[in-house]
């Protein structure tokens, strides 16, 4: 189907954008979906018109309760905010849920559609706006758009011809070799498989290579395509000059590739792409590892006890390795690129060690595995120190014992030793889909900011792909640009008088902090010409009295989003805040600047 087709050339993250993005339309196309409420789920918190009290800031922190403010702006919520004082325990109770997507409304808020309850999360659980999203594609266009696609060479073969290069595209820890050969010795096309690995220099060879196949009806596969930039031009005219009647109709062109701008956009067009990528998630990885694997090489070992056991220790150690960098700077300082290379070369080991002395050497294999093979990767003292604690849970005597238990629940647990692959895959397939944060030594906690983190990629994916797409789209992107850039110009103050402040506040070995605010003054004062310029300017231009250049552009779509202008952050300090809130925070440091200025030194600095 098309929607298969467009998915298996997009990174998994991406897809559940392209799901939802398709399902917005299809529903904005029905009326069942309001253009302004899904502005807001996209750009989140605006101008807040009317300021009240936060009633529960225990739990409710300041950019949820602007959210709450924000949102009163749309038709569906207007009020929200004084019904939310008075049911402020109500919502409590879906704030502590687990499941706050599943979770019943209270009052009226209840006969709200499945898009409207997004704006809410949106506002309450951002860290759960992903999960939800999930569920209302799923439920809304059918479960297949939200369920990672599967690449099957076949399919994607059928679809190439020898005028369309296959495009294998790549993420770190990626290899399509193993893949291709397996796949060229099914049609029996081994002998007639020529394999080029790509560098400097090498610009001559792919030429070589690529018409002696054209003439031959040979596959030739040019890997790692990005690190030969140099033939990209050669190779683009070499494509576009192949002549369909001429040419053998076996002969097939293969690139690996990892994304690179300087990739020639017409092979992109007319090639087949198709995306690899790790698995996600432990039972992905350990589904994986043993669908690799057979019976025999299960018996290989002299002490097949003693190898089973550990060898499924070590596929879920590497699967615990490559999973916990999703939980950013909680999982580890660095984020490192840990590959099946290393799994395989620890399975060696193990395999060889095992044979050759007669008590299982648990300090070896943890040596080669945690200092050599995976810490062979790690640079941070401390990322290691993690490493070789997380590897002792899994080398040591207690996992040669049936019915181990890796976690707490048991859900990760050892099998006998005597069962068959099929008992393992069976048992792996049972696995839940979705890991708990228990398996990798981390508290509940840690999946909260690991959610936010995927909402804020997912929010901004969208923005960056909206499109104005009618007349009237236009102009209320014109009214609520003018309304943010006028709302922003009325908050922001006029420059610090730098003269006064340097006769006020004369730099003096003795006050050392003169020379600070000295030179904070200057800084804020360059930020806030350049955001109050910038916005006068664009005043202008979108009432067309002056040229919108490109940077005006870019300001009028970072406004219309609720991001920060790229002009602006370059002057400023470093934030991730949203426009909003970067606003509100900028107006507040201004104020601490002021107060400094005229009652002197604080006791306390921002």
């Amino acid at each position: 189907s098309l929607y298969s087709n467009v998915c298996r050339s997009l990174f998994e993250k991406h897809t559940l954008l392209f799901s939802f993005l398709l399902t917005s339309r299809i529903l904005m196309k029905e009326d069942k979906i309001d253009s302004n409420e899904l502005k807001y789920l996209i750009s989140g918190e605006g101008i807040v018109s009317k300021q009240i009290s936060n009633p529960a800031p225990d739990w409710v922190n300041g950019r949820t309760w602007n959210e709450i403010l924000c949102i009163q702006s749309l038709a569906k919520f207007a009020n929200f905010a004084n019904e939310f004082v008075d049911t402020s325990q109500d919502f409590k109770h879906i704030f502590d849920s687990n499941t706050p997507h599943r979770e019943k409304l209270p009052g009226r808020w209840s006969r709200l559609n499945s898009f409207q309850k997004l704006l809410l999360l949106r506002c309450i659980r951002p860290d759960k706006l992903t999960d939800a999203i999930q569920c209302y594609v799923a439920d809304n266009i059918g479960q297949r758009f939200v369920e990672p696609q599967t690449t099957d060479l076949r399919l994607v073969f059928k679809d190439s011809t020898p005028t369309s290069p296959l495009i294998f595209i790549l993420s770190p820890g990626t290899d399509p070799s193993a893949e291709l050969h397996k796949f060229a010795a099914e049609m029996k096309f081994t002998d007639k498989l020529s394999c080029v690995s790509l560098g400097q220099g090498q610009g001559p060879v792919v030429v070589k290579k690529v018409k002696e196949g054209m003439e031959t009806g040979k596959w030739v596969f040019l890997q790692d395509y990005h690190l030969c930039p140099s033939s990209m031009s050669t190779l683009e005219q070499l494509v576009k000059q192949i002549d369909i009647d001429k040419v053998d109709k076996d002969f097939r062109l293969w690139l690996s590739s990892m994304p690179c701008a300087k990739f020639p956009v017409s092979i992109l067009q007319n090639g087949c792409r198709f995306v690899l990528e790790p698995p996600k998630g432990i039972r992905a990885n350990l589904l994986k590892s043993y669908t690799a694997m057979s019976d025999e090489f299960l018996c290989v070992s002299n002490k097949k006890r003693e190898f089973r056991y550990l060898l499924f220790s070590l596929c879920l150690f590497h699967g615990v390795m490559l999973e916990r960098k999703r939980f950013g700077s909680l999982g580890f300082n660095i984020p490192y690129e840990f590959s099946v290379a290393d799994l395989k070369i620890c399975m060696s080991q193990l395999q060889m060690f095992l044979h050759e002395y007669p008590a299982t050497p648990f300090k070896i294999l943890r040596y080669t595995a945690g200092e050599l093979n995976y810490g062979g990767r790690v640079t941070d003292c401390w990322d290691r120190r993690c490493v070789m604690h997380i590897l002792d849970d899994y080398y040591n005597e207690n996992v040669l014992r049936e019915g181990h238990k890796f976690d707490e629940s048991g859900i990760y647990h050892q099998l006998h030793p005597d069962v068959k692959l099929s008992s393992y895959l069976e048992y792996i397939a049972n696995l839940p889909t979705v890991d708990s944060p228990e398996i990798f030594g981390l508290h509940e906690n840690a999946n909260i900011a690991y959610g936010q983190r995927q909402a804020v990629q997912l929010l901004d994916g969208l923005a960056s792909i909206q499109r104005v797409t009618s007349t009237e789209r236009v102009a209320s992107r014109k009214t609520i640009i003018e309304c943010v850039s006028e709302h922003i110009l009325s908050k922001i103050p006029a420059p610090f008088q730098i003269e006064e402040v340097m006769k006020q506040y004369p730099a003096k070995y003795e006050e050392s902090l003169n020379t600070v605010l000295t030179q904070e003054v200057i800084r804020y004062n360059t930020l806030i010409h350049t955001v109050v310029s910038s916005l006068n300017t664009l005043h202008k231009a979108l009432n067309g009295m002056v040229v919108m250049s490109q940077q005006l552009e870019e300001v009028c779509a970072s406004l219309y989003e609720n991001s920060v202008p790229k002009t602006w952050t370059n002057k400023a300090y470093s934030s991730l805040k949203s426009l909003a809130a970067w606003v509100d925070d900028l107006v507040e440091r201004l104020s601490f600047i002021q107060r400094w200025i005229t009652n002197g030194a604080p006791v306390v600095f921002w």
